[in-house]
Parts: C-alpha cells; sequence; structure tokens
C-alpha cells in the first residue's frame, strides 16, 4: 500500500477521533441532567437532543468519508423509509466497515439505530459511555456451560432484553440485530459447518426475544444485504480507501403478528419462528450467490 494511502487512513481515523471527542462532552452533560432529573418528559426531551446529537455526529463521519474515500457504493431498495415509523433490521457480520455503512447510509432516514452490544464494550474509551448515554443496550450472554453451574442464570438474558427494549416502546427507534452474532470467517465457517455457502448460521433466539420484548412495536422488518466484491475488507482498508466497490441490498417486510410469542416455553412457535429465519436467511445466501456471480461474469 503506498504512502498515500496510508496517510488517508490517518486522517480518516483523526476525523473519526476528533468528531467523537467534540461530541462526547455534551453528550456526557445531557445525559447526567437526565439520569439527574427523572420527570418523563424531561428524558423524553432529552432523549431526541441525545439522538440528534448522535446523527450530527454521523453526518459529519459520513461528509468526511464521502470526500475522502473512492468507495462506490450501489445501494438498491433505500427508498419509503420514514423517521416515524419503528424498524427491526437485520443484516449479515463481516467487518466492522459493516457498522460504518450501515450508519452511514441509514442516518436521517430512519429512526437511530441501536445495537445490541456485550457488556465488555461499555469499556471501550469514550464509544462505550457514549453508547451507555445512547441507551444502547449492554447484554451479558450466559453460556450453556455457566448456566449449568449457576442455574439461576437460566433467562437472565431474556430479561435483560426485555428491559432493554422497554425503552424504546415511546419513540421510533431502529433495532438491529446480526443475526450470525459473530463476523464471519473462513475460520469460523468452518467450525460451524454451516449450511450456507456465504453465510454463517443464524441465531434466531435474540431476534424472538426482541419481538416479544416491544410486543408488536416493531412494524417493519428491514433486512439488509453487505457485499464486498473484492472480498471482506478490514476498518483499515476502508479507512485508507483500498475499498473501491460495496454492494449493499435493502427489503423491507412486513412483521406478522405471528412471529411475536413465547420462544423459550413453546416448542411449537418455536420451530416455527427457526424455520422462518432460516428461510430468510436462504434467501440472503442466494442474493449474495447472484451478486458473486455477476462478478464473476
Amino acid at each position: 500500500m503506498s504512502i498515500f494511502r496510508h496517510l488517508v487512513g490517518v486522517i480518516t481515523t483523526g476525523l473519526f477521533i476528533v468528531f467523537t471527542s467534540a461530541v462526547f462532552i455534551p453528550l456526557m452533560v445531557l445525559a447526567l441532567l437526565k439520569v439527574g432529573i427523572p420527570l418523563a418528559r424531561w428524558q423524553a426531551l432529552c432523549n431526541r437532543w441525545l439522538d440528534g446529537l448522535a446523527s450530527l455526529w454521523m453526518n459529519a463521519n459520513a461528509g468526511h468519508q464521502k470526500l475522502l474515500l473512492p468507495t462506490q457504493i450501489e445501494i438498491e431498495g433505500l427508498t419509503n423509509l420514514s423517521r416515524q415509523e419503528w424498524y427491526m433490521m437485520v443484516a449479515n457480520h463481516q467487518s466492522w466497515v459493516d457498522i460504518l455503512l450501515l450508519l452511514r447510509i441509514f442516518n436521517g432516514r430512519i429512526p437511530y439505530l441501536k445495537f445490541f452490544l456485550k457488556q465488555s464494550l461499555i469499556w471501550v474509551p469514550l464509544l462505550g459511555l457514549a453508547w451507555w448515554a445512547l441507551e444502547f443496550p449492554f447484554m451479558r450472554r450466559h453460556t450453556k456451560a455457566q448456566i449449568a453451574r449457576a442455574p439461576s442464570l437460566q433467562g437472565k438474558d431474556i430479561e435483560q432484553t426485555r428491559k432493554a427494549c422497554e425503552k424504546f416502546r415511546y419513540n421510533p427507534v431502529t433495532i438491529i440485530n446480526f443475526l450470525e452474532g459473530t463476523r464471519f470467517t473462513k475460520e469460523k465457517y468452518a467450525q460451524q459447518q454451516s449450511s450456507y455457502r456465504h453465510l454463517l448460521m443464524p441465531k434466531a433466539g435474540g431476534l424472538a426475544f426482541t419481538l416479544a420484548a416491544m410486543n408488536g412495536q416493531l412494524h417493519r422488518l428491514l433486512d439488509v444485504t453487505i457485499y464486498y466484491p473484492d472480498g471482506i475488507p478490514t476498518y483499515w482498508d476502508y479507512a485508507c480507501g483500498r475499498v473501491k466497490r460495496i454492494q449493499i441490498h435493502i427489503r423491507q417486510l412486513p412483521i406478522p403478528t405471528e412471529l411475536i410469542g413465547d420462544y423459550t416455553g413453546d416448542a411449537e412457535f418455536r420451530a416455527g419462528f427457526q424455520q422462518w429465519v432460516n428461510q430468510l436467511w436462504q434467501e440472503k445466501d442466494a442474493l449474495i450467490e447472484q451478486m458473486a456471480s455477476r462478478r464473476e461474469n
């Protein structure tokens, strides 16, 4: 890679840090004022201001990415979206670049995106506190081995999901779920022995718990497929402007009431929900195959 490209990467990363630092202080002040004055209307107003600051941060970052990076982003289906709607978004996950892309293309078109984050990410400098201030839900997932050692942990993750989603029921929101649960790598793909050609196995439980916790408040599903024609990039590849093309396909689907139920206690519902998720993933896998075939031809 040329020295020029490394310089672009340094500038891009530097601007991310500068804009994050500039927004951090007012974000923290607002968050503390919201916590310190426990009035519902005041807290709702603070939430709008906090989301506004986050949108400003995303607009600033989108601006320098467009200016500095030559990446051509081809988007299909970015229409008929509303900031007054409640959305559930699912997407395949391959790189940290995925998150930058989603924030870049959807900001201002739909309600602010909320990610479910691992509990450990709250310790990320600046960003961890910012995510806390913006009420991103932090989740502590328990393994089967941990639950076996401490049965009282059974169902704790479901309760966490329910409490987190309770905050999202009063203002429009977009909740995003990477169904694979982790970024795609060849090693993970081989370890899972995935039945898909381009995807890891989807985990249906988190999506089912979220839909149930929101109790019908999420009206539309945004199914986002991200494809990198030249291979999956690292953050540094993207920041340096080495990624020439990215293809993104978006489709909107209704969320029928049949998808809201007791995933843990109702075996019949669980089987039906898993079948629906598997069908969704088969269609996504076929779409990526089509994208790859067009590139080869």
